[in-house]
């Protein structure tokens, strides 16, 4: 009995975002009993990951079709070829055309060159499978080269979505009835200089809350500290619909590694975003993305990496051990043993959920809106999660009192409307 195509999708909201992309693309092409592996390349164990669940496919789908992409694929197509269980290799860009997965495109590696790349075309879609958000590119590529990231070779160079499309994307999954979408790219703030007029992100997000009136909330995904346009600061004092939750590509709080990874930003300069997203707002809260063990981090620098999470009030910590990729210059600097790195992730990680549980309590005997997601557990506005009372159904919106704090989790109790 044919199935619907199965979709095993690594890392970021983007790869989430494609994955749907792609699932509807196979669908139509009738690969029905395809499994497709969206790989991820940011760190080795995200790889290690990936072919294991690869193999183990191919054991208990002996004779399923398994196509290999994503950026794992794209910087390794040789690799993922050679291992007998895969049976396609497709490249990032070509993923995402609808052509790639008809039945007259056999050859097992179809994987361009993605810096050759131009553009971003926005891809229409109804919904997201087993989701109350709606992620929505806007962008893709980098055009930085952080000493430690293999991604612009799997993403290619910066390049945006035109406003009309993302605008006419956003209006459909409304339409669907999505009460929250993110904004997700690889560099979000890099948004628009290839664009003709060359908007900038604010802009753009103005001018899609303005046409899409009806859309209750928008949150976006990382962004750079020193790359907030004016137009941006503006929405964080002025627009309710933007969510108060902002997620920064910090990496680490000491200066000379940030030097060293080729950031373009300062401890100094993170400090005074957060101070200054505060005075416009400031029930304002704060995710941060940090790398433990960089190459040539003494335990000082790392000092510095803790204490900046209680200067600018972090609560929602992505930490990752450094992980080496080969072709980055990081990869040649003297590295941190590995038993150092796994310690000072744990002590980043244990730091994480002293701040979460200390911001957690100051919601108690708050009314909070809560979009739902699964399993009658929801995120506020601040994107704290919230375990219901009641049953509700995935996806609306609600609006809730905070009774009290219990296993790194708010709990609530529906407002009758």
């Amino acid at each position: 009995m044919a199935r619907d195509p199965k979709l095993v999708t690594f890392g970021c909201r983007l790869n989430s975002y494609e994955s749907e992309v792609m699932r509807s693309h196979a669908k139509e092409a009738g690969l029905d009993d395809a499994i497709i592996f969206n790989t991820c390349a940011v760190t080795k164990e995200a790889e290690r990951q990936a072919r294991q669940a690869i193999r183990k496919a191919r054991r208990e789908n002996p004779d399923a079709k398994i196509i290999i992409t994503g950026c794992a694929a794209q910087i390794d197509p040789d690799g993922y070829a050679a291992m007998p269980e895969v049976d396609q290799i497709i490249g990032n860009d070509l993923k995402l055309e609808a052509e790639t997965w008809g039945a007259a495109n056999e050859e097992k590696i179809r994987v361009n060159d993605i810096m050759s790349v131009k553009e971003t075309a926005s891809h229409l879609i109804e919904g997201f499978e087993g989701r109350a958000r709606a992620f929505v590119q806007v962008q893709n590529g980098c055009d930085h080269r952080c000493t430690f990231c293999i991604i612009p070779y799997g993403r290619g160079n910066s390049r945006s979505v035109p406003m009309g499309e993302i605008t006419q994307q956003v209006r459909r999954l409304v339409e669907a009835g999505y009460n929250e979408i993110v904004f997700t790219g690889v560099d979000v703030t890099s948004y628009g200089p290839d664009l003709p007029g060359a908007p900038t992100l604010g802009q753009m997000i103005r001018r899609v809350l303005a046409q899409v009136p009806e859309l209750p909330r928008l949150r976006l995904s990382s962004l750079d500290p020193v790359e907030i346009d004016d137009d941006l600061w503006k929405l964080i004092a002025d627009e309710p619909r933007l969510m108060p939750h902002l997620h920064l590509s910090l990496q680490a709080g000491d200066n000379m590694i940030l030097k060293r990874m080729k950031r373009r930003h300062l401890r100094e300069d993170v400090i005074d975003v957060c101070k200054k997203a505060r005075a416009y707002r400031p029930d304002m809260v704060f995710g941060a993305d940090i790398i433990a063990g960089f190459p040539t981090e003494t335990e000082e620098m790392f000092s510095n990496t803790l204490n900046i999470i209680e200067e600018c009030d972090l609560t929602f910590l992505h930490v990752f051990p450094y992980s080496e990729r080969s072709g980055t210059p990081a990869a040649r600097m003297p590295q941190v043993a590995g038993n150092i790195r796994k310690e000072r992730a744990a002590r980043l990680r244990d730091k994480s959920v002293e701040r979460l549980g200390t911001f957690l309590k100051l919601h108690v005997k708050q009314n909070r809106q809560v979009v739902v997601e699964k399993d009658n557990i929801g995120r506020t506005e601040h994107f704290a999660a919230v375990r219901l009372d009641k049953s509700v159904k995935q996806g609306t919106l609600h609006n809730v009192h905070i009774t009290g704090v219990k296993d790194d989790m708010l709990e609530g109790r529906l407002i009758e409307q």
